[in-house]
C-alpha cells in the first residue's frame, strides 16, 4: 500500500507537547485591555433590572448555541433554541416553540457547561456532552461513535477541504490510540491549572481540545463550550452577557487561517493568543447590541403597557422585537401564530389602529409590515 506522502509536522508532534508557550509581555497589554473591557461589560449588565438582566442573558445565550453550530455549517431553528433555553432557565418569554431533539440536546449541552461552570470537568461529563449534541447517534447521514473517544475505524482523523481527489489536508490529529492518554491529561490540566489568568486558559483549552479532537465529530462546539465554561470561572458568574460563537462565526474564515497555521507551527502559540484575546474584545463590542436590542424592547413594552394584546399578538410582536428575520406579512403570521389567514389580518389590523405595526411602503400581494418606531 502506498503511503500518503505527509505534508506537515502538527504541533502535537513537537518534542515537549503539550507544553505551551507564549510571549508573556507581549499578551499582557491584550489581557489587561480585554480583562478591564470585561469588566466593565459585567458591571454594566449587572447593573440592570432582573427582567432587564435575564433577557440579556437569553439573547446571548441563544446567539451562543446559533452561532456555535453555524461554524459548523448547520442552521438551527433560532425560535427553538431561545424557547429550550428559556424553558431550562425558568424564564417566561410567552409562546413557546416545541425543540427538536438535537436542538435539545445543544441547548443542554452549553447549558451545563456555563450554568455549571463550577463543577468539575470529566470525561463522563464530555461523553455526556456528546451525547447531547447527536441524540440520534449520527451527523448527517454517517454514523459515529457517540459518548466515547474516537477510533479511527474508517482512517485518521483529518480536516480536508476540495473535491474528492484532490483534497487538501488542513490538519491530520493524533492517532486514536493517543487520545485516551491525551485527553487524561487535557482534563487533569483543565481542572488543577490554577496558576494562568483564567481568561488565557479559556484560550488554551479551546486550542487543545480542538488539537486532540477527541470525538468522531462535534469537536469545535464542544471547544468552544469549554472556552466559555472556563470565562464563567473568569467572571464567577453563569450569567453570559456576550458571545465568543457569535464573533468567531463573523470571522470564521481568519478562525480556522489561526487554528491551521497554529496547529502547523511550534509549541509558541502567541499568535493564537493575541488573535483569542482580540476576537474576545470584539465579541465585548457586539455585546453592546444585544444590550441595545434588550433596551429597546423594554422602552416597547413601556409605551404601550396599557395596549391590550391577545395572545397571539404579543408572541409575534416579541418575535419582531427579537430580530425577526425577513419581512412580516399576513401569511408568516399566520404560520407563525397557527392561525387563518383571515385571524391573521385581522390582528395585524388591530395593532396598526393602535400604532403598534405601520404598513410598510410596498403594497399589493408583497404587502408587509414593521413595528412602528419609538421616539
Amino acid at each position: 500500500m502506498m503511503r500518503r506522502k505527509k505534508a506537515a509536522i502538527y504541533i502535537h508532534e513537537r518534542a515537549g507537547w503539550p507544553d505551551f508557550g507564549w510571549d508573556h509581555e507581549g499578551i499582557a497589554a491584550r489581557l489587561l485591555d480585554v480583562r478591564h473591557r470585561q469588566g466593565r461589560l459585567i458591571g454594566r449588565m449587572e447593573g440592570l433590572g432582573f427582567q432587564l438582566r435575564a433577557e440579556a442573558v437569553l439573547n446571548s445565550l441563544t446567539e451562543e448555541v446559533v452561532k456555535s453550530s453555524e461554524i459548523e455549517g448547520e442552521n438551527l431553528d433560532r425560535g427553538q433554541v431561545r424557547s429550550s433555553i428559556a424553558r431550562r432557565l425558568g424564564l417566561d418569554i410567552g409562546g413557546l416553540t416545541p425543540a427538536d431533539r438535537n436542538v435539545e440536546g445543544v441547548v443542554e449541552m452549553m447549558l451545563d457547561a456555563t450554568q455549571g461552570y463550577d463543577k468539575p470537568l470529566t470525561g463522563r461529563r464530555l461523553f455526556d456532552w456528546h451525547a447531547a449534541l447527536f441524540p440520534t447517534g449520527r451527523s448527517g447521514m454517517s454514523k459515529i461513535r457517540v459518548g466515547a473517544w474516537r477510533d479511527d475505524a474508517k482512517g485518521p482523523m483529518q480536516v480536508v477541504s476540495g473535491p474528492i481527489g484532490k483534497e487538501r489536508v488542513h490538519y491530520e490529529a493524533p492517532a486514536a490510540d493517543r487520545v485516551r492518554d491525551e485527553m487524561r491529561k487535557f482534563v487533569e490540566w483543565f481542572e488543577k491549572e490554577h496558576s494562568m489568568d483564567l481568561v488565557l486558559k479559556a484560550g488554551v483549552a479551546h486550542l487543545w481540545f480542538v488539537t486532540i479532537h477527541p470525538f468522531d465529530d462535534g469537536n469545535g462546539r464542544i471547544a468552544r463550550a469549554l472556552a466559555d465554561m472556563v470565562l464563567a470561572r473568569s467572571e464567577e458568574t453563569p450569567q453570559r452577557f456576550y458571545s465568543m460563537s457569535a464573533q468567531i462565526r463573523h470571522e470564521r474564515k481568519e478562525y480556522y487561517e489561526i487554528l491551521e497555521a497554529t496547529q502547523k507551527g511550534e509549541l509558541d502559540i502567541t499568535r493564537w493568543l493575541e488573535w483569542f484575546l482580540d476576537c474576545l474584545g470584539r465579541a465585548f463590542d457586539r455585546a453592546e447590541t444585544i444590550l441595545a436590542t434588550v433596551l429597546g424592547k423594554a422602552r416597547f413594552w413601556e409605551r404601550f403597557d396599557k395596549v391590550e394584546f391577545n395572545e397571539r399578538q404579543r408572541t409575534i410582536v416579541n418575535r419582531l422585537l427579537n430580530g425577526f428575520e425577513g419581512k412580516l406579512t399576513t401569511s408568516k403570521w399566520a404560520k407563525l401564530a397557527k392561525c387563518s389567514h383571515d385571524t391573521a389580518l385581522r390582528d395585524i389590523e388591530d395593532l396598526i389602529r393602535k400604532k403598534v405595526l405601520v404598513k410598510d411602503e410596498a403594497g399589493g400581494r408583497s404587502t408587509s409590515y414593521s413595528l412602528a418606531r419609538i421616539k
